[in-house]
């Protein structure tokens, strides 16, 4: 009887504000942080999470109390959940979401521009990661008129694509005719590198 009182008074109010705020704090560190804010975010989350749930474990062995230990086992799990979901799909999600807030920018500044004379597609560098000896690693906003980097964008492949300089690893959709494309590390949009992905062909 003592354990189904227990149970009853059990308030799953805290593991949805735990969830809540995993949630917004996901949002905001996959729209504005980086891959190594997430690394770091990851690493501070997991010590204080272990924390609590140790803390938790020695209240339960000193007051033999069982709902202590479930509530912190609930929100830790309700926290490590959302951001489990985040995280795995930060490169997937990440474009997705920038392009939903700043889109009428970015579209502004495209029509803008004259079209490249070298046959290429409109393009801004994007978004910019890495750090240490690892080179950068550039996703560029392209935009394509006669949506023609959707068949790319479908396959989830490497390759090269027509309007782009050289071969990619990644091509993704954001809306029709516009894509984030991502480059191989150490490789530039118009520079002369080990792809040599300035277009010249030389």
């Amino acid at each position: 009887m003592a354990n189904i009182a227990e149970h009853r008074r059990f308030d799953w109010r805290k593991p949805l504000v735990a969830a809540a705020i995993a949630l917004v704090v996901s949002l905001m560190m996959t729209i504005y942080g980086t891959d190594v804010d997430w690394l770091l975010y990851t690493a501070v989350a997991g010590v204080l999470g272990g924390v609590g749930l140790l803390g938790s474990i020695a209240l339960r062995a000193v007051f033999r109390k069982g709902q202590h230990l479930l509530m912190a086992l609930a929100i830790f799990g309700a926290y490590v959940a959302v951001t489990a979901v985040f995280f795995v799909g930060y490169g997937q999600l990440r474009p997705i979401l920038r392009w939903t807030l700043w889109s009428h920018r970015y579209k502004s500044e495209f029509l803008a521009q004259p079209a490249p004379a070298n046959g290429q597609l409109k393009h801004v560098e994007w978004e910019r990661s890495g750090w240490g000896p690892v080179g950068p690693t550039i996703v560029y906003l392209v935009f394509d008129p006669a949506d023609s980097l959707s068949a790319a964008a479908k396959s989830n492949s490497p390759g090269r694509f027509s309007g782009i300089p050289c071969e990619v690893p990644r091509v993704q959709r954001l809306e029709s005719h516009w894509y984030a494309v991502t480059f191989y590390t150490e490789e530039s949009w118009g520079e002369r590198n080990r792809l040599n992905c300035s277009g010249s062909g030389a």
